[in-house]
């Protein structure tokens, strides 16, 4: 766990990456308080009594006024644009979860999440592979698109598989393009930090909505040997900073961070003008997002230990295939 003093504050904050060229430290606005005298009107200010007929008149104003419905807040209006999960921010926690095909789409939409990832986990919970590594973008076009199909009431987000951002940028500009265009999808999520930024702030001028991506990037695991937590030093701390600000700066409109240690994704949430959204940073950030395989059971070995299950469909499934092999060998089903 990484000391008080290692985590970046308001003395020690990285330096930002701009993106034309000039470092600078970013603050945060603060709202400049109000004078006592501009809450409490003056003694010549206050209305006068009113006499019976006039608060009958002001009575009946007021049930009027009381009978409208209210105006919904903007977190109550679920859209499917990237504005409504960014002005989320500082108003309500954001959820997410995972969905791979139609029905399960359908599922996670109809419980109300904000929004849905199509995430390059489909390689390690639906297809049998070790790792995300093997994921290709014909893939994640198919299972974007099954998603789709599902017509869920919310923002749809592909993850750009292995590779994809590491080529030049008109092949991921066509990457991006085939998640949009045949597969769907509303914006794309891209693992990397300053590395990538450049490529993505181009992307986003041409017109595809872009959640960053810091912190355990899964995609390479082959480098860094391991599942592991993040920002355990000083340095790692500053590094995955500087990757999320020179994210937002490139447009980003939320930030996913992956497996950092809570008191330093809780300092960088802070200090971002973006969402971000944990998966095993803690509670100190904007939203969560899970696999929904691992929460519901489903997910073949073990999940990660900062996962909550909520259900254990697998052993039920399991008992339920069971009864019907059972009944079709014994002659109970179908019955003549």
């Amino acid at each position: 766990m990484p000391e008080d003093k290692d985590i970046p504050n308001k003395e020690n904050q990285p330096r930002s990456r701009s993106r034309r060229g000039g470092g600078r430290t970013r603050r945060r606005p603060t709202a400049s308080p109000k004078k006592e005298d501009e809450d409490s009107p003056d003694e010549q200010d206050l209305p006068m009594k009113e006499s019976s007929g006039s608060q009958g008149e002001r009575a009946s104003q007021n049930s009027s006024r009381r009978r409208t419905s209210p105006k919904k807040a903007p977190e109550d209006e679920r859209t499917s644009s990237v504005s409504y999960v960014r002005r989320l921010k500082g108003k309500r926690p954001i959820v997410a979860l995972t969905a791979y095909d139609a029905p399960m789409a359908k599922l996670v939409s109809n419980a109300g999440v904000d929004f849905l990832l199509v995430g390059d986990s489909v390689g390690t919970t639906m297809l049998g592979f070790n790792t995300t590594i093997r994921v290709t973008l014909d893939a994640m076009v198919h299972h974007t698109a099954a998603v789709r199909r599902g017509n869920p009431d919310c923002l749809i987000l592909a993850d750009l598989p292995f590779g994809e951002a590491s080529l030049s940028f008109d092949r991921l500009l066509e990457a991006c393009r085939r998640l949009m265009q045949e597969g769907g999808a509303d914006g794309v999520k891209i693992e990397g930090g300053k590395d990538v930024a450049d490529d993505i702030e181009r992307l986003i001028a041409t017109g595809i909505p872009v959640m960053g991506h810091v912190g355990l990037l899964p995609q390479t695991v082959k480098v860094i040997g391991e599942y592991r937590k993040f920002a355990n030093d000083k340095e790692e701390a500053q590094d995955i900073f500087t990757d999320a600000i020179a994210l937002e700066e490139a447009g980003c409109f939320a930030i996913v961070c992956e497996m950092i240690h809570e008191e330093v994704a809780t300092e960088l949430t802070r200090h971002l003008e973006i969402p971000t959204i944990g998966i095993g940073s803690g509670s100190g950030c904007d939203g969560q997002i899970l696999v929904t395989t691992d929460i519901l059971g489903l997910t073949p070995g073990n999940v990660p230990s900062f996962v909550k299950p909520y259900a254990q469909l697998a052993t039920e499934a399991g008992k339920a295939l069971g009864r019907f092999v059972n009944d079709v060998r014994e002659g109970r089903y179908p019955k003549a």
